[in-house]
């Protein structure tokens, strides 16, 4: 199979599990023709980190440890501060498709998240005309293009980013048409580019099913501590309806991708919303390793009589007067664990033995105050360092979500034992993976409830806080592939495929050697 053409079409962060239902009952008959005479195979991201660095992983065949991107705003390494890693180079290893380009193969990359330009693409590329999280904002290569998709095609109807809070049932359909028709224009502009030549590599990424994941997920799931049933129903389900629109492009892009080897990817998936990175601080601040600013110790003390009731009757009030009255309490209660992580780091971090730092709410990041790499570190690196942290996961391990007695987190990994490479300092040296079993649903959509976490052991006592965030549906490592063309028997493989395996695996069908890779090519495909 080598030497042919590819067209990989992204559906990002789309559930594998709705993917396989939608297609079972006839939702999604595009998808459904491609499975049965394709091959399919279940897809992992990668441990510790399935949400930030998805991408860039699967575009590089590497891990964070090699590539150095793990979050939106990352420690300086050397430092206590935080930087904006697109201020340098967002990502530190080559996209395959510069191999691609170099080896003088003609590509399109349209809209794969978390990407920079490449200054010399053999070829064309769109960074973000409709990204879930703008990080340069729309441009191209050549930039002559740019100008074309405006005149003839506009902006993204959604806009640079998908989050919003207080959204009534209205808004909603709106969000959910806004998203529709977004994908609808995409799809427009990647026949008309996919149409201008025969490529040897055609990429586009639907991200309207991530955006629709996030902020929509108590929509459609009834489970959700935020779901309302009046608004379910006002609203309908943008998740579906999304889906079914991407459903639509992929029939019409495969019809016109001809002979090429299509491949659609869902490289990590969906559900419910989990996680409580917003008690990390509180909790190590508790177990003595993390210590706090003057005015957040103050503010950490047990609340006042007057406080406690204020706060009980806060959350007796009606649903849409809460709604109503948010703006006001946060300008008075002016929470600083709300601040951008990108902001400060909250915490004294040189007179802290650790401390937290921003990795996702799924996954929380943990940094050792290492003496020798940190300004002021105090811990000394070998068996010292070794015994702190076994300690601390330990009674990390011990703490438990008040409600239902279940562990609160999931497993504690240390990052050198995963990952090795010349980036991994540039990452949490610990990640708290927290358990996908306690729910931890926004209170800011709508009408929907919120749900309070209370985090227990015997070393920390109570602490108790609130998921603020707007996102309802949070992601889980698992996704989908589906190989459909020439050559390519239907079945179905039976191991997991690595998002690693992505990049070797194009070059190889290619033919095109990858450098360095982290990852196997998937032997199925190349023949």
């Amino acid at each position: 199979m080598a030497s042919r053409r590819i067209v990989m079409l992204g559906l990002d962060a789309a559930s594998p599990a709705l993917l396989h239902e939608w297609v079972r009952d006839g939702t999604l008959p595009n998808l459904a023709s491609l499975l049965a005479r394709g091959l399919s195979a279940p897809t992992q991201s990668l441990a510790g980190f399935f949400v930030g660095s998805t991408w860039p992983s699967l575009y590089t065949g590497t891990t964070p440890a090699r590539h150095g991107f793990h979050y939106q705003a990352q420690l300086r390494p050397g430092t206590y501060d935080l930087h904006l890693p697109q201020e340098d180079r967002l990502v530190k290893s080559p996209a395959f498709w510069h191999f691609l380009s170099e080896a003088g193969k003609r590509v399109a990359i349209l809209d794969v998240p978390l990407t920079q330009l490449e200054p010399h693409i053999n070829g064309i590329q769109m960074v973000e005309w409709g990204g879930h999280d703008a990080v340069y904002g729309f441009r191209t290569n050549p930039p002559e293009l740019a100008q074309v998709i405006d005149r003839r095609f506009g902006r993204h109807p959604a806009g640079p980013t998908c989050d919003g809070v207080r959204r009534s049932a209205a808004d909603y359909r709106r969000f959910a048409d806004r998203l529709v028709s977004g994908v609808q224009i995409k799809t427009r502009i990647t026949r008309e580019l996919l149409g201008q030549e025969q490529w040897d590599f055609f990429a586009q990424v639907f991200t309207e099913t991530h955006c629709a994941g996030h902020q929509c997920w108590h929509l459609h799931d009834e489970r959700h501590p935020a779901y309302d049933a009046g608004v379910a129903s006002a609203a309908g389900d943008p998740i579906r309806s999304v889906y079914v629109a991407v459903d639509r492009a992929i029939g019409e892009i495969v019809r016109d991708a001809g002979d090429a080897l299509v491949l659609v990817v869902s490289a990590h998936g969906m559900s419910s919303s989990f996680g409580a990175q917003f008690l990390l601080r509180d909790i190590l601040s508790r177990l003595e390793v993390t210590r706090l600013p003057a005015a957040s110790v103050a503010r950490s003390k047990p609340e006042s009589a007057i406080h406690a009731r204020a706060r009980m009757v806060w959350h007796t009030l009606p649903a849409r007067l809460r709604a109503t009255l948010e703006p006001v309490r946060d300008l008075l209660t002016h929470n600083d664990r709300a601040l951008p992580a990108a902001i400060s780091l909250g915490v004294d971090a040189q007179n802290s033995r650790c401390f937290p730092v921003g990795n996702g709410l799924a996954v929380g990041g943990i940094r050792l105050n290492i003496a020798g790499r940190e300004p002021h570190g105090m811990l000394q690196p070998g068996a010292a360092t070794d015994s702190f942290v076994a300690e601390l996961c330990g009674n990390l391990a011990e703490i438990v979500d008040q409600r239902t007695g279940k562990p609160l987190i999931r497993r504690v990994w240390r990052t050198r034992d995963l990952y090795e490479g010349p980036c991994l300092d540039a990452l949490p040296d610990l990640l708290v993976e927290w358990s996908d079993e306690i729910a931890t649903g926004s209170s800011r959509v709508g009408t929907g409830r919120g749900a309070r976490v209370g985090a227990w052991s015997a070393r920390i006592g109570h602490i108790e806080g609130e998921n603020s965030y707007c996102r309802t549906g949070e992601h889980r490592p698992g996704g989908m592939l589906v190989a459909a063309g020439p050559g390519v028997a239907a079945g179905r493989i039976a191991r997991t495929i690595s998002i690693l395996d992505f990049a070797p695996t194009i070059c190889g069908i290619l033919g095109v050697p990858l450098a360095v890779t982290d990852g196997s090519p998937i032997t199925e495909l190349i023949q």
